[in-house]
């Protein structure tokens, strides 16, 4: 069975975020969503909102798992058999750094490859971090969060 761990903050989950797992799972015969804590961030959603609002969003999927780890994603990867750690990418900042941490976890884990996937051409501007400005001011997120997490969205800000 080829397992992928698709790894992030998930502050809140963005449709981006859905389509790279929906793709990995194409891919993969199991995939695990790890909601993960990232010591540079600060967070709007608590690490329980954070990996419901993951959940929803993934619902739909049936070859996936949500999860949350608090540790570091090659030993997580290690632990659940992962031959690949999927991320997604929309620019050159993101591959610039994803490289770094492809390298680093490849050195902690050299039996799980990072996997790189573009994102689709209509996500590159969909963020995390738009979206909590989006909401901070109090406008629609209809169109960059999953529709099964937005009433939970709503409930919770």
């Amino acid at each position: 069975m080829k397992i992928a761990v698709v790894p992030g903050s998930f502050d809140p989950m963005t449709v981006g975020h859905v389509n790279i797992i929906e793709r990995a799972a194409t891919l993969f015969d199991k995939v695990y969503v790890a909601v993960m804590i990232n010591d540079a961030k600060s967070y709007m959603f608590t690490r329980e909102q954070r990996t419901e609002i993951a959940r929803l969003s993934c619902a739909h999927i049936d070859n996936v798992e949500v999860i949350f780890d608090g540790g570091m994603l090659a030993s997580l990867a290690a632990r659940l058999g992962a031959c690949a750690i999927v991320k997604g990418i929309r620019d050159e900042k993101d591959y610039h750094y994803e490289f770094e941490m492809a390298q680093y976890n490849y050195r902690m884990n050299q039996s799980a490859q990072t996997v790189f996937l573009p994102c689709d051409e209509g996500a590159r501007e969909i963020s995390s971090t738009a979206v909590r400005e989006r909401l901070d001011r109090g406008e629609d997120i209809s169109d960059v969060v999953s529709v099964n997490a937005i009433e939970y969205l709503r409930s919770i800000i």
